[in-house]
């Protein structure tokens, strides 16, 4: 029996953070070293483009970024094939195909479409993009393309492998069984909170810790962190349940030291400025091997270049040996 395919990949619109750390990116090394799957790993550039069409300049700069990223989390191109979604000529065939499948109520419909048009009031007011509107389908074609059969997501992106499977099986309906039906994975990790307590760690925000921030950028960023809002003095009281710090103690501090950061904070004997100190040191310490691998390939660029090309390429032959047997079941082959 052969290794499964896997889609997954990110939006170049900034460098990684710890939230997609804890998300997925652990999920995704962990798969590719099981050496039960055959990761397609793509840069999703189009994607960005959908929020960012006035800023190009923005994703282009973080296509290289994001694989950096990737590669200093462990995301291994001997195992992993890591491409750029925009040069992948056949996803975009397959989106105008994939359109005549899908309706404009549908797309209105998605829950996560809806929740992200909500965010994206101040950038479209009332007039929202085809494009933007129309990214399921996108991301359905990305899927396709490379006949996959597993999606790792969180589960607020559950409605769009939904969309996928609908599209899927419409496809198939009218032109034989052509397209696998993709399942999704849902990863062990929760979304991560921001520093300052919202559900939502973004850069937008100004909440993230980023998996290439210094040591100083990382220290700066914890000192600011939210605290118990009732804890005024070092000997007051404090409530770990609604401390940040204390919420990323448990992601970064081993056990039973963070028992005692609990205990301590309860009984007044752990100041929040020791408490944050402490915090910082064992992210950095934790981030160390990720900064210092990333740091090699930012001085070898040439080398992440050399990735991306090859894997795009694998891509492109991959997506061209689907797009021939859609198209022929489309009757679209006409000169073969």
């Amino acid at each position: 029996m052969g290794k499964k395919v896997i889609v997954t990949g990110d939006r170049p619109t900034g460098r990684l953070h710890i939230g997609h750390y804890f998300g997925s990116l652990r999920k995704r090394v962990e798969m590719q070293n099981s050496g039960l799957y055959e990761p397609y790993i793509l840069i999703a550039d189009v994607q960005a483009l959908t929020d960012n069409f006035n800023n190009p300049d923005k994703v282009h700069k973080n296509v290289r970024e994001v694989a950096m990223d990737y590669l200093s989390c462990g995301i291994d191109p001997e195992k992993s094939t890591i491409y750029v979604q925009s040069m992948i000529p056949e996803v975009a065939e397959l989106t105008v195909f994939y359109s005549n499948l899908v309706t404009i109520a549908r797309l209105e419909r998605n829950p996560t479409v809806k929740t992200e048009i909500a965010q994206k009031r101040d950038l479209f007011g009332e007039s929202v993009t085809y494009g933007f509107l129309g990214y399921p389908v996108s991301q359905a074609a990305d899927i396709t393309a490379f006949e996959a059969e597993l999606v790792p997501v969180g589960e607020d992106q559950l409605p769009l492998i939904e969309q996928c499977r609908e599209i899927v099986r419409k496809f198939n309906s009218i032109y034989g069984d052509v397209l696998k039906e993709p399942e999704a994975i849902l990863s062990d990790g929760k979304r991560i909170k921001g520093l300052d307590g919202n559900e939502k760690m973004g850069k937008s925000l100004g909440n993230a810790i980023y998996l290439s921030d210094s040591e100083e950028e990382i220290t700066k960023k914890v000192m600011g962190a939210v605290t118990d809002p009732g804890r005024i003095k070092k000997d007051d009281l404090g409530n770990p349940d609604i401390c940040m710090v204390s919420y990323y103690h448990k992601l970064f501090t081993n056990p039973d030291d963070y028992e005692t950061v609990c205990n301590e904070c309860k009984a007044g004997t752990r100041g929040c400025v020791a408490c944050k100190k402490q915090l910082a040191h064992n992210i950095i310490e934790y981030l160390r091997p990720i900064r210092e691998k990333r740091k090699y390939y930012e001085e070898h660029q040439e080398i992440v270049d050399k990735i991306l090309m090859e894997g795009t390429l694998k891509a492109q032959k991959k997506a061209k040996e689907t797009m021939r047997k859609i198209k022929k079941a489309m009757k679209l082959n006409y000169f073969e």
